[in-house]
């Protein structure tokens, strides 16, 4: 899965540190958001052409990964 770690980035002060597409404002968060609310990979690049279709896909690829590692603590 080392597709994403070439695509997203972590900066402190962009977006309150949130994983951002190559340094730029648009966050994983959401592409996930855009892609949940039934927009296709193509329309959102209508919307947003600084974004390819590689950055979608490292979205989606980075979300997994974080959610394989993702662990549920049930309260006492």
């Amino acid at each position: 899965m080392s597709l994403y770690r070439d695509r997203i980035t972590l900066e402190p002060g962009k977006r309150g540190g949130k994983p951002c597409i190559r340094g730029l404002r648009i966050t994983v968060h959401d592409v996930l958001a855009w892609l949940a609310s039934g927009m296709s990979t193509e329309e959102i690049i209508e919307d947003f052409p600084q974004l390819a279709p590689e950055d979608i896909q490292a979205a989606l690829a980075y979300a997994a990964d974080r959610e394989r590692h993702t662990a549920w603590v049930r309260a006492a």
